[in-house]
């Protein structure tokens, strides 16, 4: 069965382009042009993914995530977005986005994003799959205690709250603990795409965890080994 975009974008000319491309990639496409009937249609019929573009008139892309996450749906969101500065991201991973593409965009990337999303999603629920990049077993490393099926981290007594990529992304060094992963490796394993070295996606990940996990007199725990990758050790 194909999967199934909910695809929420107010400009019509991207609207069209995108739902046919992604048709033409094989998706099930919904296409809706504001916030109201993107959770109108997600409440009717829940997509296997929603594509939703920020800036919307009425409700925009960031409400319709804080709606949909408030109620429990954990469908992985896409969000697209004209904005480039890093505080704007921050607003749509904290709004429960799982990731984000910026206009203009190359359609091969919303592509990648999706196929990764979804992989993730389909790994959650039990599909089978070769290789399991990242295990389910519950980890305690460095003062971090690592709930993968319930996707929950503790350090020390203090919860932190992360989205989806971010859990990934922790768990994958986690994992890895005293390892160096490169970036191509880290790109390959949570987006299963390298974005290239011009890519700075992974660097604004590294920087959301270090923000949520670090303490003030207390060890970091993301490390960057400059020119390799990064790794996760309490020094």
């Amino acid at each position: 069965m194909p999967h199934t975009v909910l695809l929420a974008e107010d400009d019509r000319a991207i609207r069209h382009a995108l739902e046919r491309a992604l048709t033409l990639e094989g998706y099930e496409v919904t296409a809706v042009a504001d916030g109201v009937e993107a959770l109108a249609q997600a409440h009717r019929r829940p997509p296997g993914v929603l594509v939703l573009d920020v800036m919307m008139p009425g409700i925009d892309g960031l409400q319709v995530c804080r709606v949909l996450r408030a109620e429990g749906d954990r469908t992985p969101i896409l969000m697209l977005t004209a904005r480039v500065e890093t505080a704007d991201r921050i607003a749509g991973l904290d709004a429960g986005a799982d990731d984000y593409v910026v206009k203009p965009f190359d359609v091969d990337e919303v592509f990648a994003r999706l196929r990764a999303l979804l992989r993730r999603t389909d790994l959650a629920v039990g599909v089978p799959e070769e290789q399991q990049p990242i295990p389910g077993a519950p980890l305690a490393v460095a003062g971090l205690r690592i709930d993968p099926p319930a996707r929950r981290v503790w350090r020390g007594e203090r919860e932190i709250e992360l989205t989806r990529t971010e859990f990934d992304l922790l768990e994958l060094l986690a994992r890895n603990a005293g390892i160096v992963l490169d970036h191509s490796t880290i790109y390959d394993r949570i987006w299963g795409y390298d974005f290239g070295p011009g890519s700075k996606n992974l660097a604004v990940y590294v920087g959301y965890l270090r923000r949520k996990l670090d303490e003030p007199g207390v060890p970091a725990l993301i490390h960057t080994v400059r020119g390799v990758g990064y790794v996760l050790r309490e020094d």
